[in-house]
């Protein structure tokens, strides 16, 4: 299936592969190779949790439909809603866990700041395309009370059901 037109990808990685500092790294290049390959981008635990939160609310849900914008982790086609669910570090929240590291900040500036960006692209690409996207952070999964309250009100607020 074709993506729509405003989902195109946007530039490639920030940084290169050889332009990171490793004079304060403890791990040799392969090691810090093998150690981001486990950083996983499907079925994080988050991204579980909440599947299995909003199961239990009874909504039903698809899986990392390709065919929308930035891929949504959870997509209500019912309500048309696209759940994002972003790690702090990686998205560039705004809590403790969305600080920056103290060491080789140039890269990791540039590379927050180019996932913030297709982030807000895609959003923008969902919101002219009818669906309501909705960013869960990590954090907000602390407080499972207010976080089930905070998306019952905006799944129900969203497009209604057919």
């Amino acid at each position: 299936m074709r993506q729509p037109p405003c989902a195109a990808k946007t530039g490639g990685k920030a940084g290169g592969k050889h332009e990171q500092s490793t004079a304060l790294d403890i791990l040799t290049p392969a090691g810090r190779s093998a150690r981001m390959a486990r950083v996983r981008q499907k079925n994080t635990k988050p991204e579980v949790r909440l599947r299995r939160w909003l199961h239990a609310l009874g909504y039903r849900f698809r899986l990392h439909r390709k065919d929308l914008p930035g891929t949504p982790d959870i997509v209500l086609p019912k309500y048309r809603v696209a759940l994002f669910v972003h790690g702090c570090f990686w998205h560039g929240h705004d809590c403790r866990a969305g600080r920056l590291p103290s060491t080789n900040t140039a890269f990791w500036e540039a590379k927050i700041s180019a996932n913030r960006s297709r982030d807000a692209a895609a959003v923008d690409c969902l919101r002219s395309q009818g669906w309501t996207p909705l960013v869960v952070w990590e954090c907000d999964l602390r407080d499972r009370q207010g976080l089930e309250a905070r998306l019952v009100g905006e799944i129900a607020g969203a497009a209604s059901p057919d």
